[in-house]
């Protein structure tokens, strides 16, 4: 397995434990709603350390775990999540005796899990911050956001926190690294741990030997996403690749202990 640089800051302690890393997507929703205590309970129950989840903000200002800016999917209301309030949201019925939880509720029920957290709205980010804060969570969360914008705002109110790189930031890295130029990946990806990405990106294959060696040399971890298929996760395994982003954390972490 590639060796990769370890930062010096909280995302030392995100990443301490042995790769690779299984991030159940937002939790395991095989037997429950994705993104409620449940679904999160079923990934860790399946024995996975890091769990990917997403935050919303309500009308009265608290993070709310939901990918969505609406509740169209999950719940058949054409609603935006920002047009109610966590009492409201609470009572809107997802399935399986779940609803909306705050990030502070996730964060409190499960102390030992790490929480990779995607920022979806501006509006989100305070509030996902002060939850952090509150809790005592920084070193054992992710803050990342595809704008660049609602990263560095996030970065900005947490200090130390472990962060991946939005859709610029790796996008600027993807090319470096492609085109050989170590030291301009390097400027790209600076101060943060990881990038999570899927395999291919502006066209390019980021899952080749060249690609992920770059990135490595760059001083962050691999996580490519969503991959469900226990095949195709092996391969990647093998190519170097640290970790899995996947909606079937159980055959994942099947695969990684077959490793073993």
């Amino acid at each position: 397995m590639a060796r990769v640089r370890r930062p010096s800051s909280a995302g030392s302690h995100y990443l301490s434990p042995a790769r690779p890393r299984v991030l159940a997507h937002r939790g395991l929703a095989v037997d429950a709603p994705e993104n409620t205590l449940l679904a999160f309970a079923h990934a860790i129950g399946a024995g996975a350390e890091y769990v990917e989840t997403d935050i919303q903000a309500s009308l009265d200002g608290v993070a709310v775990v939901c990918h969505d800016q609406d509740l169209k999917r999950v719940a058949g209301r054409d609603i935006r999540v920002e047009q109610l309030t966590l009492a409201e949201l609470r009572r809107i019925d997802l399935g399986e005796g779940q609803s909306f939880c705050s990030l502070a509720e996730a964060l409190d029920a499960f102390p030992e899990t790490r929480f990779n957290i995607d920022l979806k709205a501006i509006g989100a980010v305070a509030p996902a911050a002060k939850a952090i804060r509150d809790l005592g969570a920084l070193d054992r969360v992710l803050v990342t956001s595809f704008s660049e914008a609602r990263r560095q705002a996030g970065v900005a109110l947490l200090p130390g926190v472990a962060s991946s790189a939005s859709a610029s930031r790796f996008l600027a890295a993807l090319l470096s690294a492609r085109s050989g130029a170590r030291l301009a990946t390097a400027r790209a990806l600076r101060g943060l741990v990881a990038v999570q990405v899927p395999e291919r990106a502006a066209g390019i294959r980021v899952t080749t030997p060249r690609i992920i060696e770059r990135l490595h040399d760059a001083g962050v971890e691999v996580h490519i996403w969503t991959v469900n298929d226990p095949i195709r996760m092996r391969e990647l395994l093998d190519l170097g690749v640290d970790g899995i982003v996947t909606d079937r954390a159980d055959l994942a972490l099947e695969v990684v202990r077959s490793r073993s």
